[in-house]
């Protein structure tokens, strides 16, 4: 069986970095917002070319947290692609604004530059980007948009450490970066875990207020804050897991060549062009018979994922909230999305495999 991802295979080479990391955290008896995160987040801001990072308790809290820097009035607008993962539509929600879904490009599945003008309105405050399955969007022309109309950027960088768009790393281009180190993601954590990047000083210590109770010193609050801190265990590990991102990165890369070259053209592969250097998270084709095909590949013994079954609006929890904006793109990509075995673990025989099968579907 070739499994979709499987998290002790992964990060088995890791291991016995970790049980250091482990013990010098452990023995050190600091446990919260200690020498471990201050680490962590240098080392993460070196390495995206950012000036500051702050660690959290997840990438759901880093995009809140983001928006909520900016204190927008209840029910400003902002705009987010249509075909995103529910945590970056609940970030806003979470904030008092309202979602304006803008559809994704067909070949490269994210937001559309094109199309989000047509949405802007004087409600709008800003542009969340995602920077879905590993390729980053098409910052020129977003960045260019945003400075004419005034409004803010938060990039979702949830699945695209490492991730650059013409030599520049995801994380760097907006106001906000909001990271997630959800376990599965190409730099993950063995629990829940985030981090936002900026590189304004007064907006890098609003979200070390806000992550701490809304305090600066203790027992003394400023603001009306939350508890969302990366903790010092996680923080040890993502030390360890930052130093091998760069190898991580390039092994996925290798695999991703391997299905572009090899699977044949009744698959529709990811886009690829010379000014993105894409890290594949996801590695995502297409198929109109995608159902048919999963169950032909899991009776061959290959497992698979869909990321993600069901567009943003078209969820339970949105009935009323975002179920009024059609997004029939987003639906397609929905309904035949696919995604193939590409983690760290796997070997170029692995992908050989779901290749040969894949070819005779």
């Amino acid at each position: 069986m070739i499994e979709y991802e499987n998290l002790a295979r992964l990060n088995e080479p890791f291991f016995e970095d970790y049980k250091k990391a482990f013990s010098e955290t452990l023995e050190s008896g600091w446990f919260i917002l200690g020498n471990k995160v201050k680490q962590f987040e240098e080392q993460y801001s070196d390495y995206c070319g950012i000036k500051h990072t702050i660690g959290v308790a997840n990438g759901l809290d880093a995009l809140t947290l983001s928006l909520k820097a900016f204190d927008f009035e209840k029910d400003s607008e902002v705009i987010v692609p249509s075909n995103t993962y529910i945590a970056t539509v609940l970030s806003i929600l979470h904030c008092g604004c309202r979602p304006i879904l803008v559809e994704p490009d067909l070949e490269t599945y994210n937001i559309n530059p094109a199309l989000i003008e047509e949405k802007i309105t004087p409600k709008t405050k800003a542009i969340m980007v995602v920077h879905l399955y590993g390729k980053l969007c098409d910052m020129d022309k977003i960045e260019d948009i945003a400075c004419r109309y005034g409004l803010k950027v938060i990039e979702d960088c949830a699945q695209s450490h490492g991730a650059s768009y013409k030599g520049k790393r995801s994380g760097s281009f907006g106001d906000f970066g909001a990271h997630s180190f959800y376990p599965t993601k190409n730099l993950g954590a063995l629990a829940d875990a985030g981090a936002v990047t900026c590189r304004d000083d007064a907006l890098d210590e609003k979200i070390r207020t806000l992550r701490n109770y809304g305090s600066t010193v203790k027992y003394y609050n400023d603001e009306v804050g939350y508890n969302s801190r990366l903790d010092e265990m996680q923080a040890a590990f993502l030390s360890v897991k930052l130093k091998h991102l760069n190898a991580i990165n390039n092994h996925k890369r290798n695999l991703a060549a391997l299905y572009n070259q090899g699977l044949n053209k009744e698959f529709i592969k990811p886009n690829v062009h010379a000014d993105y250097y894409d890290v594949y998270h996801i590695y995502c084709i297409r198929h109109p018979k995608r159902d048919k095909l999963r169950e032909y590949l899991l009776r061959n013994n290959i497992k698979t994922e869909i990321h993600y079954p069901v567009a943003p609006n078209k969820q339970k929890a949105m009935k009323g909230i975002l179920d009024t904006q059609p997004t029939p793109i987003a639906e397609e990509i929905h309904r035949t999305a696919l995604s193939l075995p590409v983690s760290f673990y796997h070997t170029l025989n692995d992908v050989e495999q779901v290749i040969s099968v894949m070819n005779k579907f």
